[in-house]
């Protein structure tokens, strides 16, 4: 049976699809002594169109303020909001989105309960993106888009040791051709050819949670993205 989505699904994904660039990622554990909120803010200012709050460690009262706080500031400055994980606390913060992975709730599940919400997923095997496009051949939308990584070395998440690549990029996106995201290590001297294969939209953590002015380059991001897209287009 075909998942029906509702009109403010249809418009949220337009607006991904659209305005989306650079892809700011929180982890308050790398913003050198400063809060969420604070990212959030400078992230915002510097002209990023969407944001994920990811959060592993505050209760869930914490973190429901926080998604509750970061909803506020997103709905002010015209961005989408994605909350990491906790379909729950999307859904009483109000989000636009929430991003899994292959072990967090099945999109089909979260779908069902939040047709209004994006859900993206990640994809860090081929396998994976072969599965989600059958998922979304036999259900309709129940993923609105996928993230491919992680690209290059990093250490944003504990444990990781084996990286991907950009040659993957083509490699996912021809089972799959929803749009997606790409992670993982990724600096600005990538962005030329990551354009080149067909990407469109970056994920970053801590180029941004570490960066000595966070709105300037957030603001950096979003040039040099929007540039390296027109060079690709002429």
């Amino acid at each position: 049976m075909q998942t029906e989505r509702s009109e403010m699904y249809r418009q949220r994904l337009r607006r991904f699809i659209e305005e989306v660039s650079v892809y700011p990622v929180s982890c308050e554990r790398l913003t050198e002594g400063r809060t969420d909120m604070f990212w959030l803010d400078e992230v915002l200012r510097g002209g990023a169109k969407i944001v994920q709050l990811r959060d592993k460690y505050s209760t869930d009262r914490e973190l429901l303020e926080k998604a509750r706080y970061f909803r506020r500031k997103t709905l002010e400055a015209g961005a989408l909001f994605v909350v990491n994980d906790r379909v729950d606390i999307a859904l009483l913060a109000g989000a636009d989105g929430v991003h899994v992975g292959q072990q967090d709730l099945p999109p089909r599940e979260i779908a069902r309960l939040a047709p209004d919400m994006l859900i993206g997923i990640s994809c860090n095997r081929e396998e994976q993106a072969r599965q989600t496009a059958r998922l979304v051949r036999e259900l309709g939308p129940v993923v609105s888009y996928y993230n491919i990584g992680p690209l290059y070395p990093t250490r944003t998440k504990d444990g990781l040791t084996e990286f991907i690549g950009p040659e993957s990029i083509r490699r996912f996106s021809a089972h799959l051709t929803l749009p997606f995201t790409v992670m993982g290590g990724i600096k600005t001297e990538h962005i030329g050819e990551l354009v080149a294969l067909g990407v469109r939209r970056i994920a970053v953590v801590t180029a941004l949670t570490r960066a000595a002015d966070i709105a300037a380059e957030t603001a950096r991001w979003v040039r040099s993205i929007a540039e390296a897209r027109r060079k690709n287009d002429e």
